[in-house]
């Protein structure tokens, strides 16, 4: 079936569903890269009129990939509630995006239609929205998960707290993490991405984490992101760990690319049902990026903002307790400038709390890019008013490690005290005991990283 509009007295004709989403998709250079992107701002603009007026069930009927071949279309179109889908699958993309945004539907009814939703659905949502309706949508859903710690609830904004180190070494790592956490960081994780993925390595620095955790009775989660095949080995030999790490992709052949499949995923949250050490039921940690798929010649001529929501349609199988995209990590050749890195870190967030995922955003970029710190700040203030579950934090904003830019540690205290948010509140009652926080702000203690040497505060020096 062909789609064909009228604009300006030219008329343009999209083949395909596929095309018609590719075309009506934000420009980005990674569409340009693949070859299917709109050629015009009017281009796109007569295959965004062509998506307002598609059905649901037209989208549900076209996923981007076939699913004969593809384990998480499969998943994806399996799991829909078809009670709530024969609700809404005569609506138009357009009548969606309405509803979305009507300040009468409520958290309850967003939550009752995303289990509805396919992908394609979800993304094609996301195409028809401004910046500041992707802001306003996400800000009315909440998706909390536990793991030791409560992440999501209403007026928190958390962190993930990534003190890597060059060589992986647990007293520089150690060093990191002290200071990450004298500024307030951590609560949402305290998650380093290892240099080295081997068994007995990850395994070192699992031991250091879940030392310090214990030691100072911190109340939060940890992680070590190597290879999920690594790190379910690494606790099958009894390392600590409270979640299990895996980058996601939006097709099999793309998870296939990053080297798991999803029984894998399943091994590894039984795994920690039995050995992890995370007391409560979502243990699974997943990270993803517009672009991945691309990479990897998986994305079957689909765009990357569909393919970002596919990787969400699957997360949500796995009940995690962070999802994660990376937005600007991958570089210009997906994501131009800054631009184009808000505006993928929008959607991404827009469309995982839809999904009904608990979405936090790696807010970065790479020097290559047309980008600045400024402009990762602002993504960071955007996404907390959107109602963010957590940001990064990393020394000075710069990873030694990754080679990239992203928040700093101290970055999240300003965000939350312009919005009002606070920590998760164990962990604000944690920074309390420890002199770090008091009624939500910063003490001026705060960026003192000696606290977690002195003899009165650990029992012994370090």
């Amino acid at each position: 079936m062909s789609y064909q509009v009228i604009l300006g007295g030219n008329t343009f004709s999209f083949d395909t569903v596929k095309e018609v989403l590719a075309k009506a998709n934000e420009e980005k250079s990674g569409d340009i890269l693949a070859g299917i992107a709109a050629s015009s701002d009017i281009e796109r603009i007569a295959a965004k009129e062509a998506l307002a007026n598609m059905t649901l069930h037209e989208l549900r009927e076209n996923p981007a990939v076939p699913y004969e071949i593809d384990d998480v279309t499969r998943m994806n179109q399996d799991g829909i509630n078809e009670y709530a889908y024969g609700k809404i699958k005569s609506w138009t993309v357009a009548q969606l995006r309405e509803w979305i945004l009507d300040s009468n539907t409520d958290e309850a009814q967003l939550r009752e239609i995303g289990k509805a939703l396919t992908a394609e659905m979800v993304a094609g949502a996301a195409k028809l929205m401004s910046n500041l309706d992707l802001i306003y949508a996400a800000s009315k859903m909440q998706v909390p998960a536990r793991c030791n710690t409560t992440i999501g609830l209403r007026g928190t904004l958390s962190t993930r707290l990534q003190p890597n180190h060059t060589t992986d070494n647990p007293e520089g790592i150690t060093a990191s993490l002290f200071e990450g956490l004298s500024y307030g960081c951590g609560d949402a994780l305290i998650g380093l991405n290892p240099v080295n993925d081997t068994v007995s390595s990850l395994a070192e620095v699992l031991r250091r984490f879940d030392e310090v955790k214990n030691e100072f009775g911190i109340p939060t989660q940890i992680c070590v992101l190597g290879h999920i095949t690594t790190q379910i080995e690494a606790v099958r030999q009894g390392a600590p760990a409270d979640m299990i790490f895996q980058s996601i992709a939006g097709s099999q052949k793309g998870n296939e690319a990053f080297g798991f499949t999803t029984q894998t995923v399943l091994e590894a949250k039984e795994l920690l049902k039995r050995h992890g050490t995370s007391t409560g039921p979502n243990v699974l940690y997943f990270e993803t990026g517009q672009g991945s798929e691309l990479s990897s010649d998986a994305h079957y001529g689909a765009d990357q903002v569909t393919m970002e929501a596919r990787c969400y349609a699957y997360a949500r199988n796995f009940a995690p307790f962070m999802v994660n995209t990376v937005v600007g990590f991958i570089g210009p050749e997906y994501l131009y400038d800054s631009r184009q890195v808000i505006r993928a870190g929008l959607e991404d967030h827009f469309m995982g709390k839809l999904s009904g995922v608990p979405m936090g955003c790696d807010c970065c970029y790479t020097n290559h890019m047309m980008a600045d710190q400024n402009d990762i700040e602002n993504l960071a203030l955007l996404l907390g008013g959107a109602g963010v579950n957590y940001i990064l934090g990393v020394p000075t904003s710069d990873d030694i490690m990754l080679n990239y830019q992203t928040n700093a540690y101290h970055d999240v205290n300003a965000v939350r005290e312009i919005l009002g948010k606070r920590p998760i509140r164990e962990f604000e009652l944690w920074l309390e005991k420890m002199g770090i926080m008091e009624d939500g702000k910063l003490t001026g203690r705060a960026g003192d990283p000696t606290i977690f040497c002195e003899k009165e505060v650990t029992g012994r020096a370090r």
